[in-house]
C-alpha cells in the first residue's frame, strides 16, 4: 500500500528531489560539515525498518529543518564551496529554494502520516491492536481525502491503492467485528450498529467463533449485542465512559463491564486481546528451530515445549525492560541504515537489492549472514545448499597475500561529532 502510493508521479517526483539533495550533501565532506553546522549536528536522514518509512521520516526531518536549510544555501560559506558550483550543487540549491518542492513535501506528509500511524499501530506487538486496525484505516482514508481538499479527482488514485490493499486483508470479518466490539468507535458513532456491512461481517465472525453452537450464536447476536448497543446493565455505568479515550484497553474494559453479556464478553476479550503483527509467531518458530535440530531430535515434546517457553519468555522480559528504559520507543526507527541507501548515494536501492541477490547466490540467507546449510541443519533437512566459493580457497588467498590499507590524508579527516537526536 505505502510503496504503491510513493510510486505515484505526484509523490515520486518530490521524493526523488529529496534524494538528490541528500545524496549531494552526504556525498561531500565539506557540504556535510556545512549541513551539520547549520542544523546543530542534527541529521536529516532518519533510517527506518522499511524503505517507505525512511522516505517519510526523512521528508518529515527536512520539513522540520526547512528554515535551517534555506539559511544554509544562501549563506556565503555554502556558495564558497567548490562542490556547490557543479551542476548537482546548483540543482541541490535550487531544490531547497523552490517553493513547489516544499509544497510537495507538505502534501506527501499529509498523505503519508495517517498511513504511517496505522503502520506503527499494526507493526507493534506490545499493545493489542486488533480492535483499532479497521477503525484507524477508515480514519486515515478520511484524513487523506481532506489533504486533497475532498476533491475526488485528486485523491482517486490514492484511494484505489488503499482499497485494493484493504480488500480481503484488512476488512475481514475478524477486523470488522473487532471494530464493532471496540466501544471507542461504536459508542462514539452509534451508526456503526446500523451499518449492514459491519453487522453482516460481525455475524460471520460469530458463526466462525462459536462454530456449531447455535445456542451461543443466538444469544450473542440477539441478546448480548442488544445490551451492548443500548448500554444496559453494567454497560451503563459512568465508569464505563473510560472507553472515550484512545489509550484505553478494550479487552480490559470488557472484563470489567461485560459481565451482563457473558457470551459476547468472552468473544470480545479473545478478539480484542490480539495483536496485528505476526512477528511474535515468527520469533517462536525460530526458537523451535534452534532447539529441535538433527542432533537434538530425541527431545520429548514436553521438554521441547518447556525449553521454548523459557527462552521465548526470557526474550519477552528483556524486550519489556528495553522498552521501559526507552520511553520514546519507536517501531519504525532502526539503527540499521540498510533501508536508507537510496538517500545516501545514487542507485542505493538497486545496490541493496543486488547485495540481497549476491547473498542468495553465495549460499547465505539474505540479511542475516547465516549460510543456508546451517538453516537446513536446524530444520532437520538432509539437503544442504553449498556456497559457490569455499572457505578453504578464501583462507589460501588470505595466507598468500598481505593486505595493506591505504593511509588517509589527515588533512581530510573530520573530527568526531557527537550527534544529537531531532527531539534534542
Amino acid at each position: 500500500m505505502l510503496q504503491g502510493i510513493g510510486n505515484l508521479p505526484k509523490f515520486k517526483k518530490t521524493i526523488d528531489l529529496a534524494k538528490s539533495f541528500t545524496i549531494f550533501v552526504y556525498g561531500h565532506h565539506r557540504t556535510l560539515a556545512c549541513l551539520r553546522s547549520s542544523t546543530l549536528k542534527r541529521e536529516i536522514i532518519r533510517p527506518g525498518v522499511t524503505r517507505f518509512a525512511t522516505a517519510y521520516l526523512t521528508l518529515q526531518s527536512m520539513m522540520e529543518k526547512k528554515d535551517c536549510l534555506k539559511k544554509m544555501v544562501v549563506d556565503s560559506k555554502w556558495y564558497d564551496l567548490p562542490d556547490v558550483k557543479s551542476k548537482k550543487g546548483k540543482d541541490a540549491t535550487a531544490t531547497v529554494l523552490n517553493p513547489r518542492f516544499w509544497r510537495g513535501v507538505s502534501l506527501c506528509l499529509k498523505v503519508f502520516e495517517p498511513l504511517v500511524k496505522v503502520l506503527r499501530l499494526v507493526d507493534g506487538d506490545v499493545k493489542p491492536s486488533m480492535g483499532y486496525v479497521y477503525g484507524e484505516l477508515l480514519k486515515a482514508k478520511r484524513e487523506i481525502k481532506e489533504a486533497f481538499g475532498n476533491v475526488e479527482n485528486k485523491y482517486r488514485e490514492v484511494m484505489a491503492i488503499v482499497d485494493k490493499k484493504m480488500k480481503d486483508r484488512l476488512d475481514s470479518p475478524l477486523h470488522v467485528a473487532a471494530y464493532m466490539l471496540n466501544p471507542y468507535y461504536s459508542y462514539n458513532n452509534p451508526a456503526i450498529f446500523s451499518d449492514s456491512n459491519v453487522v453482516e461481517k460481525f455475524m460471520q465472525c460469530v458463526e466462525t467463533f462459536y462454530d456449531g453452537n447455535d445456542e451461543k450464536e443466538y444469544r450473542d447476536v440477539n441478546e448480548d449485542l442488544d445490551k451492548f448497543q443500548k448500554r444496559q446493565g453494567s454497560f451503563s455505568k459512568k465508569m464505563a465512559r473510560s472507553c472515550e479515550r484512545f489509550e484505553f484497553q478494550p479487552a480490559s474494559w470488557w472484563r470489567l463491564y461485560g459481565g451482563g453479556a457473558p457470551d459476547l464478553q468472552y468473544m470480545a476479550i479473545r478478539i480484542l486481546s490480539l495483536t496485528s503483527s505476526s512477528s511474535g509467531c515468527e520469533r517462536n518458530w525460530s526458537t523451535f528451530e534452534q532447539h529441535h535440530t538433527k542432533r537434538r531430535n530425541r527431545l520429548t515434546t514436553e521438554r521441547l515445549n518447556s525449553l521454548v517457553f523459557i527462552q521465548f519468555n526470557n526474550k519477552l522480559l528483556s524486550k519489556k525492560e528495553k522498552i521501559a528504559r526507552k520511553s520514546n520507543y519507536e517501531v519504525l526507527l532502526s539503527s540499521d541504515a540498510s533501508e536508507a541507501q537510496g538517500f545516501f548515494f545514487e542507485g542505493g536501492d538497486d545496490h541493496a537489492l543486488a547485495v540481497f541477490r549476491d547473498e542468495e547466490d553465495e549460499g547465505v540467507m539474505p540479511g542475516t549472514g547465516i549460510p543456508w546449510s546451517v538453516l537446513g541443519e536446524a530444520m532437520g533437512t538432509n539437503e544442504q545448499l553449498q556456497p559457490r566459493r569455499s572457505a578453504r580457497v578464501a583462507r589460501e588467498l588470505y595466507d598468500e597475500e598481505e593486505w595493506e590499507s591505504e593511509t588517509e590524508d589527515p588533512n581530510h579527516l573530520e573530527d568526531d561529532i557527537a550527534y544529537e537526536d531531532d527531539e534534542e
